[in-house]
Order: C-alpha cells, then structure tokens, then sequence
C-alpha cells in the first residue's frame, strides 16, 4: 500500500477527480465551485482545467462560464466499451432478441459491486427507454441486477447490501435483506429473474444470467416491457425466450465443443406474476 502510494502522481488524481465530478452536475461546474467541492487551491485547479482543455477532455462554456466534459470522454468511454469482447459477441443475439420480442434488450455486467449496462439494443418502434451504456442499474430491484446478485457469494452480497443499502422507489420494491435473498434463491431455481415494476410503475423486466462452465454469472441480459407487454399470460413464453438468449450467448462464449452448464430447465411451477411488498 504505501508503495502503491508513493509511486502515485497527485497532479494525475487531481485531474481523473475532475472529469468524476464534472459529469454529475448537468449544467457544468464554475471554476469555484470545483475548487469547492475538491478542497484544493484554485490555482491548481485552474492548472488541471487548463490541461484538461488542452487535450480536449474538457471545455468551458461561453454562456455560462462553466467547465463541462467534452464528447472526447464519451468517445474514450465508448471505445473501452468496444474491447469488451463479450459486448461484441452478444450483439448478434441481443439483436435478434429485441426484434423477434420488439422489446428493449440490455446486456449488463457486475464491476466493482456494481452493475453496469455494457450493451442495449431497442427496435426502432420501440418507446425510448432511458437507459444508456455505463449507466449503474441496482442489484435489488432491476432483471439484470437480481439475475446477477442471485449468483454472489453470500458474504459479497451482504456487504454490498451494506454499502449500498435497499433505496425504495415504490411500494413494489424489496427493501428486506431476508426477502430479497428469498427472491435470489428463487430465481437460482427457475433460471430467471422478474422485475415487476419494483423500480418503475407500469414497466416489467424479465432477466437470465450469462453462466460460465463454473456456473458463476459473468454477465446477464434483460428485456424491458411495458405491464400490457409483459402479465400473466406470456411471462412465462417471455422468459423462456430471454433464458434461451443468455443460454445462446454462453454457449457461443465458451465455443462449441463446450456444454452448456445454464439448461433451459424450470424446475419452479409458475404461478403467475407475484404482487411484491417492501
């Protein structure tokens, strides 16, 4: 550790804090308010600005006055994106998901305890959902974030139910620790998981995990569907779909020769959409 610290380059940290901060605030921020918010002297944050601006990373708006990230961050942010080399060998599947369903498909990943969508694909018909690439989705309450903490450690899940606690968003939402593992245990066995408008009224998620030949979940896929897309009478038509999707995508990452570990099995009787308390 000490070691890690001393070969750091403080300038470098200062300037990485900046483009952290500078996208959570909408607008931009002033060269004061920054200064504020990192508690540093405003000469050097002027410095750090002024390289930022010099390679293109930051820009100042002339209305306002205030510093903004530039579309070059975007740009890089898209190009890590790209190297991912599962995002690119699910697109296909994704595709064809979305359209034969003419629903929203995202395609997410656990980094750092975090979920992340790595991957979204809609249908030109389809109501824009917003979503992006990069965004955070919750573990507790999102298809794709239950689908992944289904398959953590027990000790990891309980640490990051810790850190990040259960936010309620609705009355649908799972705000127990004991209730939503009842949840993941239950999607463990059926092979999917629901998300049945705990984050947003009147939208409803169906979500797989992407198993390893381990049976670990290195990342899950969701479709996104309105209540009169998604009820009672398909859910289970729906998620079959979206299981065999994720099973496909597995298949395909771990190359022909290799089994599938994830069977497209349902063990679970469904007996229609449960009504969810907090």
């Amino acid at each position: 550790m000490e070691s890690t610290k001393r070969n750091s380059v403080p300038a470098l940290e200062r300037g990485l804090r900046i483009l952290e901060l500078l996208p959570k605030s909408r607008g931009g921020l002033t060269l004061s308010q920054l200064t504020r918010y990192l508690g540093l002297p405003k000469s050097s944050v002027h410095c750090l600005l002024h390289t930022l601006q010099d390679s293109g990373y930051v820009y100042k708006d002339a209305d306002t006055g205030k510093f903004r990230v530039s579309l070059r961050v975007c740009a890089l942010a898209n190009m890590a994106l790209n190297a991912i080399g599962l995002r690119e060998q699910a697109k296909p599947h994704l595709q064809n998901l979305a359209k034969s369903l003419r629903m929203t498909v995202h395609l997410a990943v656990m980094e750092q305890g975090a979920c992340i969508l790595i991957e979204k694909v809609s249908p030109p018909e389809v109501t824009r959902i917003a979503t992006w690439t990069g965004k955070h989705l919750s573990l507790h309450c999102t298809a794709v974030g239950k689908a992944l903490a289904a398959y953590l450690p027990e000790e990891q899940l309980d640490a990051l139910i810790r850190e990040q606690g259960l936010l309620r968003h609705n009355d649908n939402t799972i705000c127990s620790a004991p209730r939503l593992k009842r949840e993941l245990a239950i999607i463990r066995q059926r092979g999917y998981a629901l998300d049945d408008e705990e984050e947003e009224i009147n939208v409803r998620c169906l979500g797989a995990p992407i198993l390893d030949e381990k049976g670990n979940a290195i990342a899950a896929i969701s479709i996104v569907g309105t209540t009169l897309q998604v009820h009672d009478r398909n859910v289970e038509l729906l998620a079959r779909q979206v299981v065999a999707t994720a099973n496909e995508i597995a298949q395909h990452l771990r190359g022909p020769e290799e089994t599938q570990s994830a069977a497209l099995a349902w063990p679970l009787e469904f007996r229609g959409l449960p009504r969810l308390s907090a």
